[in-house]
């Protein structure tokens, strides 16, 4: 079986979907350019979600495991102007890769996914922010008619960070139990087990394994996929089988109290 990605890999691929969002913007004909994704945001105030966003995990991360919040964001204001705001992205993806990396992987750390499979980690933190970053990535791109498609590598982890943090927990279920796969056609495919437990998630050993126990499967790129479990393409762009109800029950779902 394929690993997950490793702490320096995480680390790597911040800095350079990171890199890829500072040139959406630096190329966009204007910070006032509507982000279609994320609905009522120009892409300035989508670089100051991402910049500032990224100070209050570094922040957050410094504060240690013992925090029992997330922390305010730290230093200036995103300026207006251009060439400032560019300087002042790199600033904050400089200050959460310096905070990863002074803490390393296992350090506990305040996150809000106490439900999830995900460990409350600095190495969970790092795989959570490399696709919050990438898909924002992706959101700029598409604001300028420009999308490109998420490496493989962070489409592939992406789908599975996905399903272990956003879409796991220990609330229960409040349909009928049932089993959801998600095969990529890379071939790497997860189940989903919903029940009155909560929802619980797992890598594939193989595409395919046992597929008669799936009430419902999506098959797509894991560009798609990931796309696709983030809501920024209906999931009927992908080949649903099975009891697509499934797919509308758990976009609706909202498992927090």
């Amino acid at each position: 079986m394929e690993k997950t990605l490793e702490f320096p890999d995480l680390l790597r691929l911040i800095d350079e979907r990171s890199t890829a969002f500072r040139a959406a913007i630096a190329s966009a004909p204007s910070l006032d350019v509507q982000v279609p994704t994320c609905p009522e945001w120009t892409l300035f105030d989508l670089a100051q979600h991402l910049g500032e966003g990224r100070r209050a995990w570094a922040a957050t991360i410094a504060a240690g495991p013992d925090a029992t919040a997330k922390s305010a964001p730290g230093g200036p204001a995103a300026p207006r102007e251009r060439e400032a705001l560019l300087s002042w992205l790199a600033a904050s993806t400089q200050a959460l890769l310096d905070a990863l990396r002074e803490a390393g992987p296992d350090r506990g750390c305040w996150t809000w996914w106490g439900r999830s499979q995900s460990p409350r980690t600095c190495g969970a933190v790092a795989r959570h922010q490399l696709h919050e970053i990438a898909m924002h990535t992706y959101d700029a791109q598409l604001a300028l008619g420009a999308p490109q498609p998420l490496p493989d590598e962070v489409a592939l982890d992406g789908v599975e960070e996905f399903l272990f943090t956003i879409g796991t927990t220990t609330v229960a279920w409040p349909h009928e139990p049932a089993v959801v796969d998600y095969h990529a056609t890379e071939g790497r495919s997860w189940r989903n087990w919903l029940s009155g437990d909560g929802v619980r998630a797992a890598r594939l050993p193989a595409p395919g394994t046992d597929p008669d126990a799936a009430a419902a499967s999506a098959r797509g790129t894991a560009h798609e996929l990931v796309l696709a479990l983030y809501g920024r393409i209906p999931h009927d762009s992908l080949k649903l089988d099975g009891n697509r109800v499934l797919f509308d029950q758990l976009v609706a779902w909202d498992p927090e109290p």
